[in-house]
């Protein structure tokens, strides 16, 4: 099952908020990783994980539909490390 962003909004009005204020709290927040993100700074859920950036170097690549090579430029990832909370949830025999 896939989580989209409407489902997420759909579980904080659950929680006794209005649909548009929902949305706002949820955009809101999703606002807030991608400004910290951008920034270079690291985002720390404490009890769920995370987010950091890692820098890929330059390299050369392979278009696997025609073969042709070509040269992926430097750029930063987002990469995610998990709490050993949420580690322990997860495995957690159902």
């Amino acid at each position: 099952m896939t989580l989209t962003k409407a489902d997420i909004v759909e579980e904080v009005s659950k929680l006794g908020f209005s649909k548009n204020t929902s949305v706002h709290l949820v955009e809101r927040v999703l606002e807030i990783i991608k400004a910290t993100l951008g920034r270079g700074e690291d985002l720390l859920v404490s009890g769920f994980g995370k987010f950091y950036l890692r820098l890929k170097a330059e390299r050369t690549g392979r278009n696997p539909g025609t073969g042709v090579e070509a040269i992926v430029t430097e750029r930063r990832v987002v990469r995610f490390k998990c709490s050993g909370k949420l580690r322990d949830r997860i495995n957690r025999p159902m």
